[in-house]
């Protein structure tokens, strides 16, 4: 091979990488420009949001968008959490996703690896249906009487067991499991490996990234249940934080509500920010753990297939 030196590149090439043509520039700039704006645009209504719930409420009503308060005050933490309703709603919230994400994963991971298997029987049909159910699904009306017939109404279970697989988070896990070289499965195999074997020391450890971002959707997806919530759940000490943030908005909106379904009183505008922030910090700290699989996970998952 010929050895490929700074003497034998003529001069005009030299340092090409490092000079860019105008269009380049005026591309990077605008670039940088437009997703400063994006990301400006999604962070702002936070901000606002977070310094509203520590302002008083005489700065909520005269200043319409606030993003540092002028006057800094706890009174709207304070009052959210001397009530048990928040507290409640909260675990039933953790409760739902925790055990939502694992089962969802479980199910998923499973049957995302036995379909994407060539030899597997009958494949193409099942991956049609569940395919299908991402176009047409049965609707409102009878997946309520379904959830009715099995006795899951008022029961937690309710907002996990019907959507505890989804059709795209399948098809994502499905494609990363096709990715995996069969060569591998196939010295476990000979090792004397069983076929839950192959899958539990093999395929899982390899697709750490493809389930922490199948993961962080189906958390994300429990997390905001509110839906099948509304339709399913009619004790309200049964209700996940979602809803109970929908009935303090529609009371601190003056509209006609259930106050003492949620156990407390009309709030002020600076309570209703307050419990916004608190219903979404738990995915804020969650996310950062697994944001490096993330990218990595659905690239692949998608890519492939």
């Amino acid at each position: 091979m010929t050895n490929v030196t700074s003497a034998t590149i003529p001069l005009k090439f030299r340092g090409a990488k490092l000079r860019r043509r105008p269009g380049r520039r005026i591309f990077a700039v605008v670039n940088a420009i437009v997703l400063t704006l994006f990301a400006l645009a999604c962070v702002l209504p936070f901000v606002n949001v977070l310094a509203s719930s520590f302002a008083t409420p005489g700065e909520i009503a005269t200043t319409p968008f606030i993003l540092f308060p002028k006057t800094f005050t706890l009174d709207a933490y304070a009052y959210i959490f001397s009530t048990p309703t928040i507290f409640r709603a909260m675990g039933v919230s953790l409760f739902v996703t925790a055990a939502g994400t694992f089962i969802s994963l479980v199910l998923t991971a499973f049957m995302a690896y036995a379909l994407s298997k060539k030899h597997l029987k009958g494949r193409r049909v099942i991956n049609f249906l569940v395919v299908f159910t991402m176009l047409f699904s049965g609707g409102m009306i009878p997946t309520f009487m379904v959830v009715n017939a099995l006795g899951l109404i008022d029961s937690l279970w309710s907002l996990i067991l019907p959507v505890a697989i989804n059709a795209f988070n399948f098809v994502i896990m499905r494609s990363f499991f096709q990715g995996i070289p069969e060569s591998l499965e196939e010295a476990a195999r000979i090792d004397g490996c069983s076929e839950i074997g192959v899958f539990l020391r093999i395929v899982l450890p390899l697709s750490l990234a493809s389930i922490a971002t199948i993961g962080l959707f189906y958390a994300v997806f429990y997390w905001n249940t509110y839906q099948h919530a509304i339709l399913y759940i009619n004790d309200s000490t049964k209700w996940p934080i979602q809803v109970l943030l929908r009935q303090i908005v529609i009371v601190a909106s003056g509209m006609n509500a259930d106050e003492t379904a949620v156990d407390v009183v009309p709030p002020a505008q600076s309570v209703k920010m307050a419990v916004i922030f608190v219903a979404t910090l738990p995915m804020l700290i969650v996310y950062p753990f697994i944001q490096r699989f993330f990218v990595k996970g659905a690239l692949i998952g998608s890519v492939k297939g």
